[in-house]
């Protein structure tokens, strides 16, 4: 008796040394305001091995970030780096010199603003006007147009006074007066009709043109001579100085600031010491800029380390292997790939659209 008592005795301690408090066990053992939360659903195998080598990707980058500030910093310390960046005032160089600040280079006149501005305005008012064509019934263009026209006739009262030439007054008087009538005339008819805005822009066309040149001289002119200066002021060191300019899609082909710049760095320096980097907006920072040039540059050294290449990190790395699977998948279905030819890493074409066809290539070619 006593011993079978004995053995339900220890049996009982074991078992509740096995169970243990509540807070030791499974979620539904847990208090109800941690129960709720807790808990995991452990991956299988194959999705644990799966995340642990896709967690490689991602800490590459991290340590791409740190390298980076020390390819930076070394690139620099031997290395002049000239950035010109787009802005809405023509634009902006920087001068990075070895040992020294980095330099700005003075704005471009104020009166290259004032072209740029003066066309515009005429874009702006299509802007408005488009949507609402022909459309008596629908008023809602009229409030955002009179408030324009406020500012426009502001803008007419003044002209005279603006910054530019005395030879450029009257072309900019005639955008601002012929902006004033077309606008007065829709809101007194109440309508925009697809004629009446036809003839706008046919009555404009010639002035733009004048508007478009003046603002274009003034920035090119601008930039060479500042350009003289500084290829000047570096002396041998230019042959190893680095340059970049930023693009979105619609400004790269005959992007001002990079044409300005090839023009001084010459055509072998093209997408090597000299490179037009795409961005998703207009204006981008200086800070960005450099980590996209120090990124390029250095990732040559890998490609040259690996695969014996300095160019082959400029171009998309799995493209060729891309390229021979597309043209393999095109023919097995009976089709004909559509790829632009193969060209050689380090390629110092041009990097915009450089194929000559058939068609107008500026506005003095379209009628």
């Amino acid at each position: 008796m006593n011993r079978t008592i004995s053995r339900l005795a220890i049996g009982a301690m074991a078992a509740s040394l096995a169970v243990g408090p509540a807070w030791a066990q499974g979620t539904s053992t847990l208090p109800d305001y941690l129960a709720n939360i807790s808990g995991t659903t452990p991956p299988s195998p194959a999705d644990l091995a799966t995340k642990n080598v896709l967690q490689l990707n991602t800490s590459m980058f991290s340590l791409y970030e740190n390298a980076g500030m020390t390819f930076r910093n070394n690139l620099l310390a031997k290395h002049p780096v000239i950035l010109a960046l787009f802005s809405g005032a023509g634009g902006r160089m920087i001068l990075y010199r070895p040992g020294k600040p980095p330099m700005d280079a003075p704005p471009v006149p104020r009166k290259y603003q004032v072209q740029k501005s003066l066309g515009h305005s005429v874009m702006a008012i299509s802007e408005v006007v488009m949507p609402y064509l022909n459309n008596p019934a629908d008023k809602t263009w009229e409030a955002p147009m009179r408030a324009y026209l406020a500012e426009m006739k502001s803008a007419l009262e003044g002209i005279d006074k603006a910054d530019m030439d005395p030879d450029w007054k009257a072309n900019s008087w005639a955008i601002l007066q012929n902006n004033v009538a077309f606008m007065q005339d829709c809101l007194t008819k109440g309508v925009i009709t697809v004629e009446a805005l036809q003839e706008f822009a046919k009555k404009q066309v010639p002035f733009l043109k004048h508007a478009i040149n003046w603002a274009a001289s003034t920035q090119v002119k601008h930039w060479m001579g500042v350009l003289d200066e500084w290829k000047a002021s570096l002396g041998a060191d230019w042959d190893k100085t680095y340059g970049a300019s930023n693009t979105i899609y619609v400004a790269r082909q005959n992007n001002v600031l990079f044409s300005v710049l090839a023009q001084y760095f010459g055509p072998d320096a093209i997408n090597d010491r000299l490179m037009l980097i795409e961005t998703v907006n207009f204006t981008t920072t200086p800070e960005d800029m450099l980590v996209s040039l120090v990124r390029i540059i250095s990732d040559r050294s890998v490609g040259s380390l690996f695969f014996n290449q300095y160019h082959l990190m400029d171009y998309e790395l799995m493209g060729g292997d891309g390229r021979k699977t597309i043209i393999s998948e095109m023919e097995r279905r009976g089709k004909k790939p559509f790829l632009p030819p193969a060209v050689p890493f380090g390629s110092h074409q041009w990097p915009t659209l450089i194929t000559p066809g058939p068609g107008a290539t500026s506005l003095d070619d379209i009628n």
